[in-house]
């Protein structure tokens, strides 16, 4: 693997692959080794920057100590049911435990769902994003992940066709050689794609942030890997691309703008914060919404490899040539060097855990866009909690109203929010997801949010947990390997619109899981496909366990895809309905 690809992807994916010759003693050994003393800590730091000093002498060292397998967490051998263990640190390392399996398994499972075809293109097996755009009457897929990207013409989703590859394509042996790299200092952001009337366009605004992983891996250790973030060489920002084809050849940069709003001229390399993160909230009219940390006092985060809270960015797109920055906004805790922003920071039982990510993930959850008459935008803060936003003035974001929620780290613990039946129920489904594999970390739950009240949310209950269809060689997918959890129901993105009373999640090793919320209060799984775990030629040991990582649906079309680190499905459901082949009757993204 190559350092390049290896430094782009998440920190739980960088451990050592335990090999087939590990014994399970061995196993639990690593699993069970102590962190670092208070002493030790403090023998190890080496800390310069002023930003991420500010936020260690907050607190002391309160990582939560290794748990040990078959005590802390395991299958108890009383009732045979697997328990999470009570706190983690984010762990690089396999954690496994008795009873697990002892290979990756190459079954897979279906209920209500049907495999269309399978695609063994992968162009990473960590993570990637999606966008569809249809071009003269046929439709392509984006499958890509900064410097890699595949372009795929799926007019017929039972047979694409691959059209484009830039960068790597993985198979077991790694990355391999790029092939079309992009050019120095360019790479695709997670991107907006979005049809502009005066145009005539589509029009892709992509974001551009700092690495979060694989730089370094604690940043009270490594100064050189914090020095490095800051003076990232990249964008810190996004970019906006016309669209004349669809083919990257045929996109047109019509402007360039830093999230570092009070540096706007700054170049790379100067410009401070994080940049934007994930799909930038924007639905082609006057308003976009991106999740961002402006500068570097937005350090209030304990998640060790990553230096920033970030907050959230409004700016006017009336014309996307030349974006107009608005607002920044922030909630309480976030802000270093500021005593009232510390003083909130330290109320949270995170503070000194030196695990969870504070601040958010993705920009705002808009049921409505303001130019439609939306009012009401909800934040996924992470160890910040849940909050009802006022963005019926974007220049000027209130809080209606905050929810805490339990901690539950390691882990993302809030990271997504469906507004998809929010304005047939009233209710959101909000979720984080796991980091380390092997279950070891609390279970990360989909929150069904009561939201009729704006200034009075409240928990109503929890989805299920999926279990394993009868007949299968584990009672619980903890015991199956790899990561189990929910990540996303796909992005707002996705063509056509969702379905009342059903959402889908990818939910890693438990593939992707389909629920009923006709009823949000008392949500149930209604189908799923769980699919088989790659073979040594198709994906590399230390990632096997990263399954079922995403999903992007077609809702005009009744196809789900997933993304797997060994390719992509393209299912089918009787409860969507019968997938249609060729182009709807209305292109996507909407021109109307």
């Amino acid at each position: 693997m190559s350092a390049t690809a290896k430094s782009a992807f998440p920190h739980r994916f960088m451990r050592r692959a335990l090999g087939g010759g590990v014994g399970l003693a061995v196993a639990l050994g690593l699993a069970s080794a102590a962190w670092s003393s208070e002493g030790e800590e403090k023998a190890k730091t080496d800390i310069r920057d002023p930003m991420v000093k500010a936020w260690h002498d907050l607190t002391y060292d309160q990582r939560p100590p290794m748990p040990k397998p078959g005590v802390d967490y395991g299958v108890d051998p009383a009732t045979g049911e697997f328990r999470h263990p009570k706190a983690t640190p984010l762990h690089e390392e396999r954690a496994p435990f008795a009873g697990q399996l002892d290979h990756w398994e190459q079954k897979s499972y279906a209920r209500n769902m049907e495999v269309v075809a399978f695609y063994p293109h992968v162009p990473s097996p960590f993570h990637t994003w999606q966008n569809i755009a249809d071009f003269d009457d046929k439709r392509y897929l984006y499958v890509y992940d900064r410097l890699n990207l595949k372009v795929f013409d799926i007019t017929d989703p039972a047979r694409a066709k691959l059209l484009l590859t830039k960068g790597q394509s993985w198979t077991g042996a790694g990355g391999g050689k790029p092939v079309n790299p992009f050019a120095g200092g360019e790479m695709i952001g997670a991107a907006s794609i979005q049809w502009n009337k005066a145009l005539g366009k589509y029009v892709m605004v992509q974001s551009n942030e700092v690495q979060r992983f694989g730089i370094y891996k604690e940043k009270m250790y490594e100064p050189d890997g914090v020095e490095k973030l800051r003076k990232w060489r990249y964008h810190k920002g996004f970019n906006v691309y016309v669209m004349h084809g669809p083919l990257p050849d045929q996109w047109e940069k019509v402007a360039t703008r830093t999230t570092d709003y009070k540096h706007p001229d700054a170049k790379p390399g100067e410009q401070q914060g994080s940049g934007s993160l994930d799909v930038p909230a924007w639905y082609g009219g006057k308003y976009m919404f991106l999740s961002a940390a402006p500068d570097d006092s937005f350090a209030l985060t304990e998640y060790p490899n990553y230096l920033h809270s970030p907050g959230y960015q409004s700016w006017d797109m009336s014309d996307p040539k030349n974006p107009k920055f608005l607002q920044q906004f922030s909630v309480p805790g976030q802000i270093a060097g500021v005593k009232e922003e510390e003083d909130a920071y330290l109320k949270n039982p995170r503070a000194g855990n030196r695990t969870s990510w504070m601040g958010s993930r993705m920009p705002i959850f808009i049921p409505k866009p303001v130019e439609k008459g939306g009012t009401i935008g909800f934040a996924a803060m992470g160890g910040l909690g849940f909050y009802v936003l006022d963005i019926s003035n974007p220049a000027e974001i209130k809080v209606i109203s905050h929810l805490d929620m339990v901690p539950k780290f390691a882990g993302t613990e809030a990271d997504n929010i469906d507004v998809s039946q929010y304005e047939r129920t009233g209710f959101v489904f909000m979720n984080g997801y796991p980091m380390n594999d092997d279950c070891f970390e609390p279970y990360k739950d989909i929150f069904a949010i009561d939201v009729r009240d704006p200034k009075n949310p409240r928990i109503a209950t929890t989805f299920p947990r999926p279990t394993p269809p009868e007949g299968a060689s584990f009672k619980d997918f903890c015991e199956r390997r790899g990561s189990f959890g929910p990540k996303r129901p796909g992005y707002f993105t996705q063509p056509g619109t969702s379905r009342q009373g059903l959402i889908p999640y990818a939910f890693y090793n438990a593939g992707v899981q389909l629920f009923d919320v006709s009823d949000p209060a008392k949500p149930k799984i209604a189908a799923y496909y769980v699919p088989r775990f790659p073979t040594d030629k198709e994906t590399p040991e230390y990632v096997k366990g990263n399954l079922g990582y995403g999903i992007y649906v077609e809702y005009d079309r009744n196809i789900i895809w997933l993304f797997t680190n060994h390719g992509f499905y393209a299912l089918k459901s009787p409860l969507l309905g019968e997938p249609k082949m060729g182009l709807p009757a209305k292109p996507w993204p909407p021109r109307d």
